[in-house]
């Protein structure tokens, strides 16, 4: 019979394109990863794998034991998920989240599952939502808070859920001597010529600023760059530039900077959850939901 566990770990490998790679995810040693291999080549008695540079390739033989494999893994879970339905939530749950929703919304369904569920432990990382979404979809993390801009759409595997849990709006900020922030609403026009803070080149929310001007035919001056919006607002409580800041978990702003929306079309993003289709009647995915919905109805009554 073939060895679970070893079955994983090709797949891992055919994902991630290297045994140090698929060890690094699924929290082995290459060499425990290596003997997994060895196992399942032993039992097919053909090679699965084949150097190519620094990584590997599957054989022939490797793409259709993963090709079938990966389906057999999926319906394990999904049979797993359907037999603990009803059960008390128990075990260790990863969550994978962008930043301000693991300050706006994560903080407080940490504390609440310490109320209902104490049996079930919550790790959360935070992970930009594009890459959250593959983690979900590969089996890395259990479960994801997602956002995507109205301007910049999320992709999503089809064997994803992808559960809406809110709208967040972000809001321009500016220093309160600048000359828009007497407006209550600031024009596109009015930014052309502005420096701004944003987060890193391929995050989601760097790509919703460049897409901010878009429609004026400008691309926004930036020069500073942070994962971190609490950083932006440092930057523009000194007069340096300004920022794209989503309202979702972001606190008291520091003194001498204002929010002002954007006139006409706002920008917003959708924030949801995201889980496995597989891992849709799991107790810990279910109450994870719930937690979230009432949290992110708490954070917008």
């Amino acid at each position: 019979m073939i060895d679970l566990q070893a079955l994983q770990a090709l797949v891992a490998v055919h994902r991630t394109g290297s045994v140090a790679a698929a060890a690094t995810e699924l929290g082995f040693t290459p060499s425990a990863v290596s003997q997994q291999i060895k196992k399942l080549e032993r039992h097919s008695k053909a090679a699965l794998l084949e150097r190519h540079g620094r990584g590997v390739l599957l054989t022939e033989r490797g793409r259709a034991l993963v090709e079938h494999g990966g389906r057999i893994l999926s319906e394990l879970e999904e049979m797993e998920s359907i037999l603990t339905a009803g059960e008390q939530p128990k075990g260790t749950f990863t969550v994978a989240s962008f930043s301000t929703a693991a300050r706006g919304l994560l903080v407080s369904v940490a504390a609440r599952l310490a109320e209902e569920a104490p049996e079930m432990r919550l790790e959360i990382v935070a992970v930009d939502p594009a890459e959250a979404v593959g983690k979900v979809a590969h089996g890395d993390v259990d479960l994801a808070v997602v956002h995507d801009w109205n301007s910049v759409a999320l992709e999503i595997p089809g064997n994803v859920v992808l559960e809406p849990l809110c709208n967040d709006v972000a809001d321009i900020m500016l220093p309160s001597t600048h000359r828009l922030a007497a407006l209550d609403a600031v024009p596109r026009a009015a930014l052309l010529q502005e420096t701004w803070c944003s987060q890193p080149r391929g995050a989601i929310c760097h790509e919703a600023l460049l897409r901010l001007l878009a429609s004026e035919g400008a691309t926004p001056r930036i020069a500073f760059i942070d994962p971190d919006f609490a950083t932006h607002l440092e930057f523009v409580a000194q007069g340096l530039a300004l920022a794209f800041v989503p309202r979702l978990g972001r606190g008291a702003l520091p003194a001498g900077v204002v929010a002002r929306p954007l006139a006409g079309e706002q920008a917003h993003r959708s924030v949801s959850a995201a889980y496995r289709q597989t891992m849709s009647a799991s107790p810990g995915v279910q109450l994870l939901v719930r937690l979230l919905h009432e949290a992110a109805d708490a954070a917008w009554p």
